[in-house]
């Protein structure tokens, strides 16, 4: 039995590398920033790009067959080649197809997922402060704990999912399908916008839900809702 060993003295952080280091057998550049850059002509094929920052990179000219892209960030300024696609390869960016993902705990600040598809998704702890998640579908998804402050929710489709002491305050939620969500147990609505309409349906819901106590954000669902409803009315 034979085991490898690591040679420290020529080891590279996989966060540091660049495309022009691609070494073979395997290419690992796991978390690494590539965000703005021209990554030019290369052989990615099996490259570990996960949690990789595409934003603004050019790979249009790169072999991105079998690459891994799972949590990799793109946007609508990523290029890649005319026959691979990126909403389809487990990476996050608008129009990703992220069905049942496992995003638990994951860091999606400022992230554009306009129009994604996260059924199912699993996104409980996870940071969507800042995040663009207008006309997404987040049906079944589960978002307890998850942070949304600041997030652009217009259209978003919520569905059946699982919203117990979500942070959503300042979020705008304009023309957002709440009525079908499982739980708003413990959720802050505070200083949302676009709710106005759905307030009274949300009140409507049961007491267990609305009078749980959200020791993070120090309030209830009702009392986020209520200071809404009384800004409303002022």
């Amino acid at each position: 039995m034979t085991s490898e060993f690591v040679d420290l003295r020529q080891w590279t952080a996989p966060e540091t590398k660049r495309p022009e280091n691609n070494q073979p057998p395997t290419f690992d550049a796991r978390g690494a920033n590539w965000s703005d850059l021209d990554i030019g002509e290369h052989d990615l094929s099996g490259a570990l790009l996960c949690r990789c920052d595409l934003r603004g990179s050019d790979l249009s000219r790169c072999n991105l067959n079998g690459a891994d892209l799972r949590l990799a960030i793109y946007d609508s300024g990523t290029r890649v080649p005319e026959n691979f696609s990126i909403q389809a390869s487990g990476a996050v960016g608008p129009g990703a197809k992220l069905n049942g993902a496992f995003l638990n705990n994951a860091d999606l600040r400022g992230v554009d997922l306009r129009r994604s598809i996260l059924m199912g998704a699993y996104l409980s702890g996870a940071d969507l402060s800042g995040a663009i998640l207008d006309e997404t579908s987040l049906a079944g998804a589960d978002l307890r704990n998850a942070k949304l402050r600041g997030a652009m929710c217009r259209g978003t489709r919520f569905g059946t999912s699982q919203l117990d002491m979500a942070d959503f305050r300042g979020a705008n939620l304009e023309n957002a399908a709440l009525e079908g969500v499982e739980s708003i147990k413990g959720t802050d609505f505070s200083l949302c916008t676009g709710l106005d309409h759905q307030l009274e349906n949300l009140l409507s819901r049961d007491a267990m839900e609305l009078d749980h106590w959200n020791p993070f954000t120090r309030s209830t669902a009702r009392k986020s809702l209520e200071s809404l409803k009384n800004e409303k009315m002022a």
